[in-house]
């Protein structure tokens, strides 16, 4: 595939790049037929202004909108990045959707470009600012848990088996392991509202347990209750949510869409929305696709709470991944525009053995998740939690495993049993 030559209106010097008027992807490319610089013109003729071939309908006005390509090289490998106007956009209307059509478009199926990944997106204050962001971030979650002045990290679980629980035996489930000292309980993305556990009756049962908890111990217990569903289904769902008593919500976010996330956001249910990304790993593993720290900014943009970001142990914790969901969870934690922050959760394959590694390399502002992890435990959900609360706790004060569970023998029973399960970043 060859594109007529266009001179220079698909490039620029780097100084000529207004920030505040573009936003800027950057780009991993690899290719057999062209070096990057040709390929970065390639993506910047088909994500703005142009096509295959010269065309008569190109008016001169119309240049103004070329994507500029401004670093590359005559390699056939590395990274380019290409400015696009904000002109091209329209953040009120079109929104994410619309900004994924140019930056995470027809790209991907150029001929001669053999891989292509959307690494990151610089976006200007004025583009950022019209969106909603989250409405609660850390510091409000924490608020509502109870744990603004002892920051440790929150713990949660997910309720396992993944279905195929009725309502009342979720709501057992969510009892015990809030019983157990749990800041966040959350369905699998995989549920929804089946037959065998409907989202209203789930819903009832649990927070009915949760308020019992709360009378018991003082403490507030999240319930993520997973939406996910059709645009209709999903706003009736949330609805029925918080008539109901939900204090937090769940999506799906690559399934279901980010701008089902921001009609929430921007939209009078005021829940925590917690933000599961399966799917992901269909765009972000490889040298192809786009990276999870692009879906971090788009879920912070749209108005997610919560955001996992992956492990640095657990069943899907690899070494090579640390540095990047440092720096994921890193921006998620940081200033952005006045936007509020994202709590990073680090779930998967997690028990009490490895929770002092994944707060060594992530940090305490960090949601870790355990779900066989809990309810794997010797003496059962109730133990598991406290183990895993223990593990936090511990690992919070700088203290040993094997010292606190001297003393705290759900602790001891979960480092018994898990003992050469992930006992290292792999």
């Amino acid at each position: 595939m060859t594109f007529e030559d266009r001179g220079n209106l698909f490039y620029a010097k780097e100084e000529e790049i207004d920030v505040d008027e573009n936003i800027i992807a950057v780009y991993y490319i690899k290719s057999s037929k062209f070096s990057t610089k040709i390929a970065a013109e390639q993506i910047a003729i088909e994500e703005s202004i142009g096509t295959w071939t010269k065309i008569t309908t190109e008016l001169d006005y119309v240049r103004r909108l070329a994507a500029k390509a401004f670093k590359y090289s005559n390699s056939n490998e590395g990274i380019v990045k290409i400015a696009y106007p904000l002109e091209l956009f329209d953040p009120e209307v079109g929104g994410i959707p619309n900004l994924l059509s140019i930056v995470a478009g027809n790209l991907f199926g150029l001929a001669g470009l053999d891989t292509v990944k959307l690494m990151d997106l610089e976006l200007p204050k004025k583009f950022i600012q019209l969106f909603p962001g989250p409405q609660y971030g850390i510091d409000k979650i924490r608020k509502l848990v109870g744990t603004s002045t002892h920051r440790r990290p929150h713990v949660g679980t997910i309720i396992k088996p993944k279905v195929g629980l009725t309502p009342k035996d979720t709501a057992k489930v969510a009892y015990e392991a809030a019983s157990g000292g749990l800041d966040l309980i959350k369905d699998d993305e995989t549920l929804t509202s089946q037959t065998f556990c409907p989202f209203e009756d789930r819903l009832t049962a649990v927070m009915e347990k949760l308020d019992l908890v709360k009378e018991e111990t003082g403490k507030t217990v999240l319930y993520a209750i997973n939406i996910s569903a059709t645009y209709d289904k999903l706003l009736e769902l949330a609805d029925f949510a918080k008539d109901n008593g939900a204090n937090c919500l769940m999506i799906d976010i690559l399934t279901t869409g980010f701008s089902a996330v921001q009609i929430l956001a921007q939209d009078s249910i005021k829940l925590p929305i917690h933000i599961h990304r399966t799917m992901h790993g269909a765009l972000t593993e490889g040298l192809h696709g786009v990276s999870m720290m692009v879906i971090a900014k788009l879920t912070r943009l749209c108005g997610g709470d919560q955001l996992h970001t992956g492990t640095a142990a657990g069943k899907m914790g690899l070494a090579k991944d640390i540095p990047e969901i440092q720096k994921i969870n890193e921006f998620l934690r940081s200033d952005w525009y006045g936007l509020k922050t994202i709590f990073p959760v680090a779930s998967g394959g997690v028990h009490p053995g490895i929770v002092p590694i994944n707060i060594e390399y992530l940090g305490t502002d960090l949601v870790i998740q355990a779900g066989g992890g809990v309810h794997g435990h010797p003496n059962g959900t109730r133990a598991g939690a406290k183990a895993m609360i223990q593990a936090a706790e511990a690992a919070f004060q700088n203290i040993s495993l094997e010292l606190y569970a001297q003393t705290h023998p759900e602790l001891a029973l979960a480092l018994d049993k898990w003992k050469d399960k992930y006992a290292k970043k792999d």
